[in-house]
């Protein structure tokens, strides 16, 4: 595809089984499939995944206290016991979440210094400034695992999972035949994740008496929150600009 075309103008597109009126039928009927490899059946797939789930471990267990000296009374207490480990994994999860933000805002920016924006749309500064509010709290987590005695470069669990659930976002964003406004589709997803592993994290330090920590989780969530209807907003302006065909072909 041209640079110059939009997404939404009319060109080669191969998807559609309409289009092939006689081999279309015919597949959907299965007379053009290759014969199966074995005799399985769904049910038999169904089956061995079960099988597999069930003798299958852990994505991954909590890695040893780096180091208890230094750690205050009160937030040894909390680490002595399940719940201490609990908050720490959620601590590692959002710090592997904003490494990732701050890689995804990357990505961002060089759409738009390649493309352009829009009427109503994201400006340098804005992104910019979204991605120092990633970097930052990826810092205000390092700092907080490491007051707590654990070893901030550990993967843990939940950072292990969300590393994974970020994957999809991250390939679009960096895939260079999407525009700026594709990549900030998949960002969305990322941002309202964000705002809802925030919101965890704040309340889940407040009932084990994380005041201080609490508060930072709060401030970021409200930082957070704002990032996530910007880009629903310059969104909506996208699509409302390219509906009445005033969207420049390079956006």
């Amino acid at each position: 595809m041209s640079k110059n075309d939009r997404p939404t103008d009319i060109g080669i597109n191969r998807t559609g089984i309409a289009l092939s009126p006689l081999d279309g039928p015919r597949m959907t009927e299965g007379a053009t499939a290759t014969a199966p490899s074995s005799a399985g059946s769904a049910r038999d797939a169904a089956v061995l995944r079960f099988r597999y789930a069930c003798e299958s471990g852990e994505i991954g267990h909590m890695p040893p206290p780096l180091s208890l000296r230094g750690v205050t009374g009160a937030a040894l207490e909390l680490l002595k016991g399940h719940k201490g480990n609990v908050l720490l994994d959620k601590l590692g999860e959002r710090l592997a979440f904003e490494r990732t933000g701050v890689r995804l805002y990357d990505g961002l920016i060089l759409k738009l210094e390649a493309s352009g924006s829009w009427s109503g749309g994201p400006t340098l500064e804005d992104l910019v400034a979204f991605r120092a509010d990633e970097a930052r709290h990826f810092e205000w987590m390092v700092e907080a695992m490491t007051a707590l005695g654990a070893d901030a470069t550990a993967m843990t669990p939940s950072a292990d999972l969300t590393a994974v659930e970020s994957v999809g976002v991250l390939q679009v964003i960096s895939d260079p035949r999407t525009g700026l406004a594709q990549a900030l589709h998949a960002q969305q997803i990322a941002e309202l994740a964000d705002v809802a592993g925030w919101d965890l994290l704040a309340a889940l330090a407040e009932s084990l008496g994380h005041g201080e920590l609490a508060a930072q989780c709060r401030l970021a969530l409200a930082q957070e929150n704002l990032h996530a209807a910007s880009v629903a907003r310059w969104l909506k302006a996208h699509a409302e600009t390219a509906a009445h065909g005033e969207l420049a072909r390079a956006s």
